[in-house]
């Protein structure tokens, strides 16, 4: 192998102790797991990379696959160099950028998805370029599979604890080799790293990730993030993620950085994306109410969607809903058994008595976030949202309206009652609200949660927020102190929100989430929460699980069950055997039960996603655990099971090098992927600027 005269010695000893040896299995038995399309070992044209067989798992030949529906397109929007550009601006003043395409392909079975992404770089410049993209994910994705590919070259990438595969990573780019690293900055925010490529070269990226579907009210919901959302970070906290103007990277002051197009800037990078929708039963409704698509219907149970124009900018989240027969699913479990043991999701939906059932009176508490990134459109859509809600309350229920920014204020010292004066006073009261400042979210759940509890009522309290912060974790801690006996449903506002955040509030905050967004109206999603909230939830829950042997069950307390929305329990067993499952609580002062029955001689195979979707299941009750405590005995725990299960966490990464050659020239250029900010979402109230101009690469 031409090395270029390079000192291979420090990469060579970190690949080697890396691979340990082994032709399929890293070191520490952890599997490279099975699906990445290709073929392992020599032979097939692979080659011989860093002196041995145990380098050739980093390198696997290109092959044809029926089913491969990522192929070049010559003819594909996109394919040229990436540019940016001012609207109506002359040609010489396009900026180039290396990401030039995403491709995403989605397949739904029952109510667990499997999704591969890939992101396609190409160097446009005259010089080597080390490519930096801060990118979403949905927060409950199980990502356990990434590969590279260079050419006529696949090469597999393996998890590492993440010091570790950072080290591999800046080791092979100082000696010249093409490098990629995947790491997590939050459960819904990764950092992918491709360093070395060359001018004009064409570098893939694919990783695969599965997740659990959303269901709510008859209706199953997969949402894919296409940007993140610039955050805010409080003073003095540096572990955040900056928002900053392209080309002005490393003035925030946070651990990780997002670049963004500048207003009247439109970047080149697209998206295609398609989802494979396999029901098991009858779709009576679908719906796509972010983005034009086709729809292909080849049987009741199932439906082909694609986005219709396959250069869609990613601004804002890609959500596909649909209802099947019946006003609910039934009830059930999905498993799958390998030589790791039994593994099982379930799905649990209310009994129908709950609907018969009168609510106690409420105590409502709604909590706006009206910082500077809700200007315009996110708080008008807050704003209506509790307008309607209001008018949904009853004479027995009482009611506090809360806003943040730099601070929080509210409409009185407690909750008053839900008078016809007190609430044309609150409608007077939200007309007044504006948006300006930061996002001091702390301040909102110490003014929402703090004040004395009526025993009489059920407390919900509501956050209308779009998420962008920095300090998620400071915020889980602070409602796990201060919850009590309220119930958060957190509703996300705007076209790209904090998922993790919202999803993270809810969970802890024993309620449930919602998203508001132009596209889809406010009032459907507030309605949905009122029908939901209108009748009592079952509350106490216990589970017999008569007579399956179960253990690591996740979550482990039971959260109460509400109308409308599914409980969903991850976990092990052992045996086989058909079992009646009883779940039982109460709802007021009735008690209640729901019974389901499971096969689990039915578990060989049937739905592999499950093992990873019960670890990262695992994983997130660890962090949830951990909220601002950084406890070291619990961070080795999710590493361990990361690695165990070859998983994404923050203390794990995935990292692949292309070891057949090294590449030409001394150096190469850092160049961050700029992204647009979300659709509905200021430039100027959310990204940072340097004083001066930074210098750029140029084509």
């Amino acid at each position: 192998m031409n090395t270029g005269g390079r000192n291979l010695g420090a990469v060579s000893m970190l690949l080697a102790a890396a691979l340990g040896g082994c032709s399929f299995y890293g070191s520490g038995g952890y599997p490279m797991h099975a699906g990445a399309r290709g073929e392992y070992g020599p032979g097939g044209g692979a080659g011989t990379a860093l002196g041995g067989a145990a380098d050739e798992l980093w390198v696997i030949a290109r092959a044809t696959f029926p089913d491969e529906s990522v192929e070049p397109d010559e003819e594909r929007p996109g394919t040229g160099a990436l540019m940016a550009r001012r609207e109506g601006a002359a040609e010489g003043d396009e900026v180039p950028m290396p990401l030039r395409h995403t491709e995403v392909d989605a397949a739904i079975s029952g109510y667990v998805a499997r999704v591969s992404v890939v992101q396609q770089y190409q160097n446009p410049f005259d010089e080597k370029i080390e490519a930096v993209y801060v990118f979403p994910l949905p927060s409950n994705s199980a990502v356990n599979e990434f590969v590279m590919t260079v050419g006529e070259r696949k090469i597999r990438g393996i998890i590492r604890e993440r010091e570790e595969a950072e080290r591999i990573y800046e080791e092979a780019r100082a000696q010249g080799y093409v490098a990629s690293l995947l790491t997590q900055e939050r459960p819904n925010v990764f950092t992918q790293k491709v360093a070395n490529i060359e001018p004009g070269q064409a570098i893939d990226v694919e990783l695969l990730y599965y997740q659990t579907l959303e269901y709510a009210d008859g209706w199953l919901e997969w949402a894919f993030p296409m940007v993140v959302g610039p955050r805010f970070n409080p003073p003095g906290f540096d572990g955040g993620i900056g928002a900053v103007g392209r080309g002005d990277q490393g003035i925030s002051g946070q651990a990780t950085e997002v670049s963004y197009l500048r207003p009247g800037e439109r970047s080149g990078h697209d998206i295609g994306l398609t989802v494979a929708v396999d029901a098991g039963v009858a779709i009576e409704e679908l719906e796509v109410p972010t983005h034009a698509v086709s729809v292909e219907r080849p049987e009741r149970a199932r439906a082909l969607v694609k986005l219709a124009d396959r250069a869609v900018i990613p601004n804002k989240d890609f959500v596909l809903r649909y209802r099947v027969a019946g006003t609910q699913i039934k009830s059930g479990l999905l498993t799958h058994r390998d030589e790791r043991g039994g593994f099982f999701t379930l799905m649990a939906y209310p009994p129908a008595a709950l609907a018969d059932l009168p609510r106690q009176p409420m105590e409502m508490v709604f909590v706006l976030d009206c910082s500077g990134s809700m200007y315009g459109q996110p708080l008008e859509l807050a704003k209506d949202a509790v307008r309607y809600a209001l008018g949904r309350l009853g004479p027995d229920d009482t009611f506090q309206i809360i806003t943040f920014s730099d601070d929080a204020s509210s409409f009185g010292d407690e909750p008053v009652p839900a008078t016809r004066r007190n609430l044309e006073r609150a409608l007077d009261y939200l007309d007044d609200i504006d948006s300006e400042g930061g996002t001091m979210m702390d301040a909102g759940i110490r003014a929402a949660l703090d004040f004395p509890h009526d025993p009489r009522r059920f407390r919900i309290v509501s956050f209308l927020t779009d998420g962008y912060i920095g300090n998620e974790l400071e915020i889980f801690a602070s409602i796990r102190e201060r919850l009590g006996p309220a119930r958060i449903f957190s509703f996300g506002v705007g076209s790209s929100v904090n998922r993790y955040l919202m999803e993270g509030m809810a969970r802890i905050g024993r309620g449930a989430v919602a998203y508001v967004n132009a596209d889809d109206g406010s009032q459907r999603a507030v309605a949905a929460f009122f029908d939901r909230i209108a009748h009592p939830a079952m509350t106490d829950v216990e589970i017999d699980w008569g007579g399956m042997e179960v253990h690591d069950v996740y979550p482990s307390r039971v959260p109460d069950l509400f109308v409308g929305r599914a409980l969903v329990l991850t976990g092990r067993f052992e045996g086989g055997g058909r079992h009646t499952v009883r779940l039982s609580g109460r709802a007021g002062d009735r008690a209640v039960s729901l019974e389901l029955d499971v096969d689990l001689d039915a578990a060989e195979a049937a739905y592999p996603g499950i093992p990873f979707v019960w670890a990262r299941k695992q994983i997130e009750v660890l962090e949830d655990r951990d909220a601002g405590e950084n406890s070291p005995a619990i961070a080795a725990q999710i590493k361990d099971l990361a690695l165990e299960y070859g998983l994404m966490s923050a203390y794990t990464a995935f990292v692949a090098v292309d070891a057949s050659r090294v590449t030409e020239g001394d150096h190469g250029t850092v160049v961050p992927v700029a992204v647009p900010v979300p659709e509905g979402v200021r430039y100027e109230t959310t990204v940072q600027e340097a004083a001066e101009p930074s210098t750029r690469p140029r084509p």
